[in-house]
């Protein structure tokens, strides 16, 4: 049904820190996201106007919404999702429409690169009485949006996660997020914390090993859970809860997180396991033996074929075990890569990385 609609006035308010101009498209323009005829006048930042022609006929009722230029840049709700299409009934003469957030085009954005900040060079550890320093790897569009809220990924051995990396390697993980991000599945905060150099191995173990001598993980675990959480939730823009927190390492690192599944479910809900050293303590097993939780986990094991003859069928074990526990569960879900000639080394776990990042997140 076409209906003469006399005079219709849209306003539209917005963020004024954006410059794109602001196209109306719908069921009347072929839902054409960038018509000229249909650019809507800035009457001041952050404010625009459009008025249809008096003898226009326009479709009842008229289905619409706004786009910076493509639909590739269109309105988003405050989730970050796009927005549902707006309506006009006949007769209406006035319609005043708010946006909160628009799409960024990320083919026109030459640096999706994460926003990389130091939390702190000295974070203090209460329970070693020792310091670390601490970063984050903020998404890149972290600053465009003030009320979008992000997952978090605490991840260990933070001098070998970007930038120069370490004399042992670097797993590039913000050239990684960089890549991801060009597909829109980068939207997480990862916050990394360094080791403790000589004192790597007991800080993130948690179990003793008549070698190693006394692991001290859970405590590092109830400083991540609590002083550190805190510090990062008060400070960044991030959603608390389990499902949106997760923890993630390799080596000494991947039994830590293997161990945060078992005893710390009600604070981390997602789980990156690289290459755990198993071998430190059969207890990991009988632990697993107990794990139960009815809520939404996922967990991310990898294993490479040259890390040992035990690596693969320790993983296997442990996966088999998890299963076992979780089984009727189908908000457990468990996914295991195997990489028959990967080996005990950060360049291997450079390559992993992104796959269960992706898999743990946006899957």
């Amino acid at each position: 049904m076409q209906v003469e609609v006399e005079t219709l006035t849209i306003e539209l308010s917005t963020v004024p820190s954006d410059d794109r101009p602001v196209f109306i498209t719908g069921n009347f323009c072929k839902w054409l996201p960038d018509l000229e005829e249909y650019r809507m006048t800035m009457v001041s930042p952050g404010h625009y106007r459009y008025q249809f022609q008096d003898d226009a006929d326009l479709p009842d009722p008229i289905e619409y919404k706004y786009t910076r230029g493509g639909w590739n840049q269109v309105e988003l709700d405050r989730a970050g999702r796009p927005y549902a299409n707006r309506f006009i009934k006949a007769g209406e003469t006035l319609i005043r429409d708010s946006v909160i957030r628009w799409q960024t085009d990320l083919l026109a954005k030459s640096d999706v690169s994460p926003i990389i900040e130091t939390v702190s060079e000295h974070f203090e550890i209460a329970q070693f009485s020792k310091t670390r320093r601490v970063r984050v790897l903020l998404p890149h569009e972290y600053y465009d949006n003030p009320d979008q809220r992000f997952p978090v990924l605490y991840m260990t051995d933070g001098q070998n996660l970007f930038g120069e990396g370490s004399e042992y390697g670097n797993w590039e993980i913000d050239q990684s997020l960089a890549k991801l991000a060009r597909i829109g599945r980068a939207g997480v905060i990862v916050v990394a914390l360094d080791h403790g150099e000589e004192d790597r191995i007991q800080e993130l173990s948690p179990y003793d090993n008549p070698k190693l001598g006394k692991g001290h993980g859970a405590k590092f675990l109830q400083f991540i859970a609590g002083p550190l959480k805190t510090h990062i939730d008060a400070k960044y823009r991030t959603k608390t809860d389990r499902l949106n927190t997760g923890i993630g390492g390799s080596s000494v690192g991947g039994l830590l997180a293997a161990y945060a599944a078992l005893m710390f479910p009600q604070t981390f809900g997602k789980f990156l396991v690289f290459s755990p050293a198993l071998w430190i303590s059969e207890k990991v097993y009988f632990d697993a033996i107990h794990f139960f939780e009815p809520f939404e986990t996922r967990i991310y094991l990898y294993a490479g074929g040259k890390e040992g003859a035990h690596m693969i069928p320790n993983v296997n074990k442990l996966k088999e075990t998890l299963e076992t526990q979780s089984f009727g569960y189908s908000r457990v879900k468990i996914k295991s890569s195997v990489d028959a000639k990967g080996e005990h080394e950060e360049k291997q776990w450079s390559k992993e990385f992104p796959k269960a990042f992706e898999w743990l997140f946006f899957e």
